[in-house]
């Protein structure tokens, strides 16, 4: 019972935290300006991590790679944790844990854009004018974009956030299986 406890904290921790990562590398992406209170707190809760890791890693092309690097090494020390918390052995995590890794890093990629898209979904009903649907906009824009574009226009309603919805729920889905396929459950 314990060993659950640990482990689901070290996930719910590990998760908070890697998807605090890739949301800074996306929000380095989009170039969403540093000086609105979203962008604080994501940047204070990880510059411990990212600022020394950007010393050695530099960011190219408009991508942080020291975030997108540091979520990966996050997701390959939580699994270890759990490893060793259940009581396996360690060496049984190469080189199956590395890729685990990063799909899990990629889930945590897919679940940030589709719980932000809700979230602007959600805002957009509620209270369009909030300081957050700005932002918001400015980090889903690359996503839902493509989809408007494809889509023919339907009297005033979106339905591109529903689309990428269900899209991001497919690569989550095909993400499972893959997981499941590399152990061979």
């Amino acid at each position: 019972m314990l060993q659950e406890i640990a482990s689901y904290l070290i996930q719910i921790v590990s998760s908070l935290f890697g998807a605090a990562l890739l949301l800074r590398a996306w929000a380095m992406a989009v170039r969403l300006p540093p000086k609105n209170q979203f962008s604080q707190a994501v940047f204070q809760g990880t510059n411990w991590l990212v600022r020394p890791m950007r010393r050695i890693i530099p960011g190219t092309g408009g991508i942080d790679w020291a975030c997108i690097i540091a979520a990966y090494l996050t997701a390959v020390l939580a699994s270890l944790l759990t490893l060793l918390i259940r009581g396996a052995n360690p060496l049984l995590f190469f080189p199956f844990g590395l890729l685990t890794s990063l799909l899990l890093t990629l889930t945590w990629g897919l679940n940030l854009v589709m719980w932000l898209t809700v979230l602007l979904g959600v805002l957009s009903w509620v209270n369009p004018r909030t300081e957050a649907m700005w932002v918001l906009q400015l980090l889903t824009a690359p996503f839902l974009n493509p989809i408007r574009r494809m889509l023919p226009a339907t009297s005033g309603i979106d339905f591109s956030p529903l689309i990428l919805i269900v899209i991001v729920q497919i690569l989550l889905r095909v993400l499972d299986h893959l997981t499941l396929m590399l152990f061979g459950f």
